[in-house]
Formats: C-alpha cells, sequence, structure tokens
C-alpha cells in the first residue's frame, strides 16, 4: 500500500511581487513523496500549463473569501 505524501505548503499572500519565481523553486525543491499546497489569492490559471509541462499534475478548489488552494504532486 502507497503511503501518503507529506505536504509542504507555500502562501503566495504572504510574498511581495509576482510569486512565479517563488512557486518554481518550491516544485524544485519537492522530493518524490512530498506534494505542495498552494494558497493564492486567486485561482492561478497561468500556471496550470507550466505545471502540465513540468510534469506535475493539480487539483484546485476555491474556498471562503475568495483563496485559492491548489494541491500539486509529480505526475
Amino acid at each position: 500500500m502507497a503511503t501518503k505524501p507529506t505536504e509542504r505548503t507555500l502562501d503566495v499572500r504572504e510574498i511581495d511581487g509576482p510569486p512565479f519565481d517563488d512557486i518554481i523553486a518550491a516544485l524544485g525543491d519537492l522530493e518524490s513523496d512530498q506534494r505542495l499546497r498552494l494558497i493564492a489569492p486567486f485561482e492561478p490559471r497561468p500556471l496550470y500549463e507550466e505545471l502540465d509541462e513540468r510534469g506535475f499534475t493539480h487539483e484546485s478548489e476555491e474556498r471562503d473569501g475568495g483563496v485559492w488552494h491548489v494541491l500539486i504532486e509529480s505526475a
């Protein structure tokens, strides 16, 4: 039975300026048994194509207050 991946969180609401470089850096630091929960104040649609190209899958969910949670894992 596969073990559940551990989860790291990156809340881009805490980043001054565009968060793209921070997101890519966090993805590069992920271990094979980890996933990244991205928290953003908007749906990060431009990121989805980049994730696909880099071999990641994602699930997005809008929560209360218009905050988006995107769960990112290696495909």
